[in-house]
């Protein structure tokens, strides 16, 4: 018998109560099975899924990417072959789309997709209690969902779906800086489904233009990972918080496409993806997918000076303007200093020629 075969099926021994009691060890693929894993679920670190006969762990926040991914979201915890607890019951499977019915009452986070009383499906723009998606637009967006023919857990396509091919990817980019890759952005993608996937084709390619034009301002056309002011390190901790700067008081610093810093928006941007960026602030600057899913937080959920998201700016027809407003605007906006807003003007025009569709309404500048 093989080593690996013996270690399988050996017995084990323990102590209880004082008398030696032997278990039988099930060999590894008669493990119960976790609930199947979801693609409209949201899993954050710690909880598991099954899938193909495996039961997987998830390391952080993720939705929508099939286990194993490619992210390395999701830890593979071995074969399993006993029971399988019924999967979550959903209802409105229309093709590829398989989300659950809204529920009156029940607490949602941004990020979920639910289909609500008119058969339409909504996409959670900000945390709620069960909030009518048809009333309160600012908690929920329409989220535009076509059938595939293969059921709620038939994997996107490699690219997520993205309106951006690799090819004009890299066109936007062309000395970009090796860390910042299609891939990182792809597999951030699922962190906030809502962007770039919100209402017309032309609608969704304008928002990945503006999202990108921003970021090929902040970071010097993806060059840069890191703020290169050092002598600005030490400034971004605001030590009246009540957790302080565990990584270190220069430790907040500017990093990613739009440069997250201080120690208050890495705690919340972990908080929303599950990282413990608090106290782990390089993976930003390490982990090319995490570093584009902060930038996604801030995008989605974050108004900054502005009055609204960036997200909201761009598919509710406010304008590029506005997510300059939104990032920047306390330097940038009414005059302060137009060379930098028309700096991130004509990126976002130049996207939008590469993605072959106009600028959109509402205004282009602050």
């Amino acid at each position: 018998m093989s080593r690996v075969r013996l270690l399988a099926t050996i017995a084990a021994v323990a102590i209880v109560g004082g008398v030696v009691a032997v278990f039988n060890m099930l060999p590894a693929s008669a493990a119960t099975c976790a609930a199947q894993w979801q693609a409209s679920a949201v899993y954050t670190g710690g909880m598991t899924a099954s899938l193909n006969g495996h039961n997987y762990r998830a390391k952080w926040w993720t939705q929508n990417e099939r286990p194993p991914g490619t992210s390395g979201v999701w830890e593979d915890q071995g074969t399993c072959g006993g029971s399988t607890p019924n999967p979550p019951t959903q209802t409105g499977t229309t093709g590829a789309c398989s989300f659950p019915a809204w529920v009156q009452g029940r607490n949602y986070v941004t990020g979920d997709i639910v289909k609500f009383t008119d058969g339409k499906f909504y996409i959670a723009e900000h945390d709620n209690p069960g909030y009518s998606p048809v009333i309160s637009t600012w908690y929920w967006d329409p989220y535009a969902c076509t059938g595939g023919g293969g059921g709620g857990t038939t994997p996107p396509p490699s690219t997520g779906g993205f309106v951006v091919s690799e090819a004009q990817f890299n066109q936007m980019f062309p000395n970009r800086n090796p860390f910042y890759t299609y891939q990182g952005l792809v597999n951030a993608l699922s962190a906030y489904p809502a962007f770039a996937k919100t209402g017309s084709d032309e609608a969704r390619k304008q928002e990945a233009a503006a999202f990108l034009a921003n970021a090929n301002h902040e970071t010097g056309g993806l060059v840069y990972i890191v703020e290169q002011n050092t002598a600005n390190y030490p400034h971004y901790c605001d030590m009246s918080q009540p957790y302080g700067c565990p990584a270190g008081q220069a430790a907040y610093y500017g990093r990613g496409p739009i440069q997250l810093s201080w120690n208050f928006n890495y705690k919340a941007a972990g908080d929303a993806l599950g990282i413990d960026l608090l106290h782990n602030p390089n993976l930003v600057q390490t982990d090319p997918a995490i570093a584009m899913k902060t930038a996604l937080w801030y995008w989605n959920t974050q108004r900054g000076p502005g009055t609204m998201t960036p997200h909201n700016a761009m598919v509710n027809g406010a304008g590029f303007g506005e997510t300059i407003r939104s990032i920047n605007g306390s330097l940038e906006c009414g005059g302060r200093n137009p060379a930098q807003v028309q700096s991130r003007v004509q990126a976002y025009q130049r996207f939008t020629q590469i993605l072959g569709v106009g600028v959109g309404p509402g205004n282009l500048s602050c």
